[in-house]
């Protein structure tokens, strides 16, 4: 029997994620700490909101979408290889 804690709009929104979206994620803010704190350091980079949102987005959305897609590739590569083995074990 199944609780109102169990339901699935009682979790939140980070257990609601799968791993290779909470990875992208991740990655995308280490991409932006990483962006800011190189803009904040550089003498000759301006700090304006252009600057910072540009870096922020160019490196947070390559970050992220590179290793999402990473992860996404090594998961399905691994639900790949175990149905071939369930495949080979029935045969």
């Amino acid at each position: 029997m199944s609780t109102e804690a169990d339901s699935p709009s009682s979790k939140n929104l980070w257990q609601r994620l799968n791993g290779p979206t909470k990875i992208g994620l991740a990655f995308a803010a280490v991409g932006i700490l990483l962006t800011v704190i190189g803009i904040l350091r550089d003498p000759t980079t301006p700090v304006n909101a252009w600057s910072l949102g540009m870096g922020v987005l160019i490196s947070g959305g390559t970050w992220g979408v590179v290793s999402w897609a990473i992860a996404t590739a090594a998961v399905e590569v691994e639900r790949d290889v175990a149905e071939a083995e369930r495949e080979e074990e029935a045969a």
